[in-house]
């Protein structure tokens, strides 16, 4: 009995040894400039974000990518955020749409070196 503890002991230790704590999310990259390339024109405002329940991180130092609101077919459009590997030297700066003109231009999200 005594050697079936000591084995169940060292097995749940070597499953906990597995576990990993990581840092709360958040804006990771506040106060970049954002990516500038033009993706769409659209002659309504997005509707508001999803709230998006983000999967397990899938791997240590995973970045997520939120999800923002294209434009396909007349309509926006909701692409969903994703995990992606972080760029050494660079950071995300997310999609954003701006109002000019009377209409709402996309501008695409994309990997840039910080200033």
């Amino acid at each position: 009995m005594r050697i079936l503890t000591i084995g169940a002991l060292a097995l749940a230790a070597t499953a906990l040894s597995a576990c990993v704590a990581y840092p709360a999310y958040g804006p990771a990259y506040a106060g970049y400039p954002a990516y500038d390339t033009e993706m769409a024109v659209a002659p309504i405002a997005p509707p508001a974000p999803y709230v998006e329940v983000r999967p397990a991180i899938p791997f240590a130092g995973a970045i997520w990518l939120a999800g923002y609101w294209g434009w396909e077919g007349g309509r926006h459009v909701w692409v969903g955020g994703h995990w992606d590997h972080p760029h050494p030297g660079y950071v995300w700066a997310p999609h954003r749409w701006v109002q000019s003109g009377g209409q709402w231009h996309l501008h695409g999200g994309g990997w840039v070196r910080p200033r």
